[in-house]
């Protein structure tokens, strides 16, 4: 798949809420994952940690109130995206949240992730 055709696919699941089926699907075994300097899980490496970082973060969640995902924007091998939230999560409660989130894709594979947000 070239890195337009993973965008999609990326961005088809994540918005039908397939995301940890797309870590399985659109990720290479190798994949890093980066959040903001300083926050949990700042780097995580490994489909499989990346899954269970998601997943921690889904289980989390007890109510969704909206979200959305922008349309993916391709460059040569790498695509990025501006992610909204507002959910309640169990621990902390209600946010919204605002993020870009870029993308690193090698042979039809999400092979790193980088998030970059403002931390409250």
């Amino acid at each position: 798949m070239s890195t337009w055709d993973v965008a999609k696919k990326w961005h088809q699941m994540c918005a039908e809420g397939k995301n940890l089926e797309c870590v399985n699907e659109l990720y290479a075994e190798n994949v890093t994952s980066r959040e903001m300097p300083g926050m949990p899980g700042e780097v995580t490496t490994g489909r499989q940690d990346v899954w269970n970082k998601n997943k921690k973060w889904l289980d989390n969640v007890a109510e969704w109130h909206g979200g959305d995902i922008s349309e993916p924007v391709v460059a040569g091998n790498h695509f990025t995206t501006k992610m909204t939230f507002d959910v309640t999560f169990k621990d902390r409660g209600r946010q919204q949240m605002e993020e870009v989130a870029v993308f690193g894709v090698d042979d039809g594979k999400i092979v790193s992730e980088q998030f970059f947000y403002l931390m409250e």
